[in-house]
């Protein structure tokens, strides 16, 4: 697309290619542009499951896919596994016809529309691991279809719509912009922000041609409030990772001022507090434990690794990568200290207590969350560790809790009870009676300053 067939496109919302198009595509636009068309969603996690929510409250038939049974069967029933969706919201799209779960991939060719949201993992040397991209793409292949838009959401490098996607499915014979059309739209949900819920977060798009942009933002506007158009397939994926490195470099920043500022006994949250007060030039983050989630940890290294085909060394982004890996140990080795210097005991054979396990306040979602190796530290220093996260009742079966994978999250008695030699708070949530911790707990290292955001200080707290 030229420079000016996309400021056409900004200008006019969506003028832009509409002569000649293949009367299969135009039959999808017209689907899309009334209402009627179906949209496949593959993906039932996180970002699948409250972007089918949206697709069909805009009064589209959606269809979930998951290779998950279990989560298949649950949505089907009419529960929700995740905190975004309710089960009530479950209800009312099956109620209204709107929705339906499939494990059956072959039902693909019924779609007008196949949004992916699928996991991006890193592999264990720090590579992207494209493989559920690529699986996923080869179903969709096998059942692909003249007149169908296909859009990636899943997190990745520039370049792989175009590199990896379009390969697989051109190997059908059917040619991307004349067939089929390809798009890509970096997913943006944030659990347990109740300010921005996904259909008031606005929406990147890129298309690989004209129509493709012109078509998939028409499907995404049906569903969000604004819709935003970027001039590549490529500036799409590229929107994504600069939010999320941005943010990492910025709390590899802080993390590492927290280490340097307790070295001279300053004390980091109240630095970050004044400094805000600063009406221009300065935007706050805050330390912690380490990174979680499925985007700041593992995206950055999708770029680090792509840049290399490029022969550009991405330094600053890999620095910021290794602070952030190393404060489990940081916050693990402070516990040390504080129970030698206040309590007289070290660490092995203590029973430690974990506040929190999941990777922000308010949320179930575990995914990479530092708590986990915080646990796999502590163990490894020969602690018998415990957890108490009323978010999470019972700790799920993943490569880093092997030993400790279907424990249950203590009980706030046994807090009360004194049942812990320590503990370090993990997670903030706002249930936390932060008052029970203080009277159960003999000394607390706290990583997210929750203690003292609520006005409460005690010799038995550590920053952490």
């Amino acid at each position: 697309m030229s420079s000016n067939e996309f400021a056409d496109l900004l200008v006019s919302g969506g003028s832009v290619g509409t002569s000649g198009i293949p009367e299969a595509l135009a039959a999808l636009e017209s689907k899309i542009a009334a209402g009627t068309a179906s949209v496949g969603v593959i993906g039932l996690g996180y970002v699948g499951l409250p972007l089918a929510r949206l697709f069909a409250r805009a009064g589209f038939s959606v269809t979930g896919f998951d290779i998950d049974p279990e989560k298949v069967a649950s949505l089907n029933g009419g529960t929700s596994y995740i905190g975004t969706v309710s089960t009530d919201e479950v209800r009312g799209m099956l109620e209204e016809g709107r929705f339906t779960a499939t494990a059956n991939f072959q039902s693909l060719a019924d779609m007008d529309a196949i949004v992916i949201c699928v996991p991006t993992p890193l592999t264990r040397n720090r590579e992207p691991d494209m493989s559920c991209i690529e699986v996923t793409t080869r179903q969709i292949a096998q059942v692909l279809r003249p007149g169908q838009l296909i859009v990636l959401e899943s997190t990745t490098y520039p370049g792989t719509t175009r590199e990896v996607v379009r390969p697989i499915l051109e190997k059908t014979g059917l040619v991307s912009g004349t067939d089929f059309l390809l798009a890509f739209s970096p997913e943006r949900e944030d659990p347990g922000n109740e300010t921005f819920t996904t259909a008031r977060i606005p929406k990147i798009v890129g298309g690989e041609d004209p129509n493709a942009l012109r078509i998939a933002c028409s499907m995404y506007g049906r569903a969000l409030e604004r819709v935003i158009p970027v001039s590549s397939l490529e500036a799409a994926e590229a929107v994504k990772l600069t939010e999320n490195i941005f943010r990492c470099v910025n709390i590899a920043l802080v993390n590492e001022l927290k280490v340097v500022y307790d070295a001279m006994g300053i004390d980091v949250w109240e630095v970050i507090e004044g400094a805000k007060t600063k009406p221009f030039g300065y935007m706050p983050f805050y330390p912690g434990p380490g990174l979680g989630g499925h985007c700041i940890p593992i995206d950055p290294f999708y770029l680090t690794w792509k840049a290399r085909e490029f022969d550009v060394a991405t330094r600053f982004i890999e620095l910021a990568g290794e602070i952030n890996t190393r404060m489990p140990h940081y916050v693990v080795e402070r516990l040390s200290q504080a129970m030698d210097s206040k309590l007289g005991r070290a660490l092995r054979g203590s029973r430690i207590l974990v506040l929190g396990v999941a990777y922000k306040k308010n949320i179930e979602d575990m995914r990479e969350s530092p708590a986990l190796k915080i646990i796999d530290l502590l163990q490894d220093r020969g602690c018998e560790v415990f957890y108490y996260d009323p978010h999470v009742p019972e700790l799920p079966e993943t490569r880093r809790l092997a030993r400790m994978a279907g424990r249950p999250s203590v009980a706030l008695e046994e807090i009360r009870d004194g049942a812990f030699d320590a503990a370090i708070l993990c997670t903030d949530h706002d249930s936390f009676d932060l008052k029970a911790f203080l009277d159960g707990l003999p000394l607390i290292v706290d990583t997210r300053n929750a203690f003292g955001k609520a006005g409460i200080v005690d010799e038995k707290i550590v920053k952490g």
